[in-house]
């Protein structure tokens, strides 16, 4: 998988952190530097994690599925992508009532918004992929969009944040769909 491929999968990836983080910027507005830190270290982390977590998953599964990897892979991206392009359609609800930066409420943040990481990371078993380099360019990307995500939020409010999901899902399809194309166009 080229550079290329490897970052828009991470800026996918990272919309839904940045979408958070900029509802928490917007929300919470004493929030000082060393919280928008905290925020974006725990995002780019947990984002660095799952995808190794789901590779290693995925490559205990890659003696199953051989013959179908393609269609697991094209599966799974539209699936997250589509599951974040819903996401954004919906109303937004009210997003704190705790620190987000602190605590319990951070980890939480943290996981849900990289869940699909560990979707993607399964997928990515399948395409023999340097997965250290992946998951570290996803935890970097993840780290920088979060961390100016909650400065966007601060200025420019919640509404931004719902079309940024809306385009990492489309990414993410679109990635998909090219898998499956290469594939297909190989046979």
């Amino acid at each position: 998988m080229r550079f290329f491929e490897i970052l828009l999968i991470a800026i996918g990836l990272s919309m839904d952190a940045f979408a958070v983080a900029i509802c928490i910027g917007t929300v919470w507005k004493d929030i000082d530097r060393f919280g928008a830190w905290r925020v974006s270290i725990h995002f780019g982390f947990f984002q660095f994690c799952m995808p190794v977590l789901g590779w290693s998953l995925g490559l205990q599964l890659t003696p199953l599925i051989k013959a179908y990897d393609h269609w697991v892979a094209f599966g799974l991206l539209t699936f997250v992508g589509w599951r974040m392009l819903r996401s954004s359609w919906r109303p937004q609800s009210e997003c704190f009532r705790a620190d987000p930066t602190r605590g319990l409420t951070l980890l939480m943040l943290s996981l849900a918004t990289s869940i699909d990481a560990l979707a993607v990371g399964l997928s990515l078993a399948f395409l023999k992929v340097q997965i250290w380099y992946t998951s570290v360019v996803i935890g970097v990307t993840t780290w920088a969009l979060s961390l100016f995500g909650v400065q966007v939020g601060r200025s420019l409010g919640l509404i931004c944040g719902r079309r940024l999901e809306a385009l990492g899902g489309l990414l993410l399809i679109a990635i998909g769909v090219r898998i499956l194309y290469v594939h297909i166009i190989a046979l």
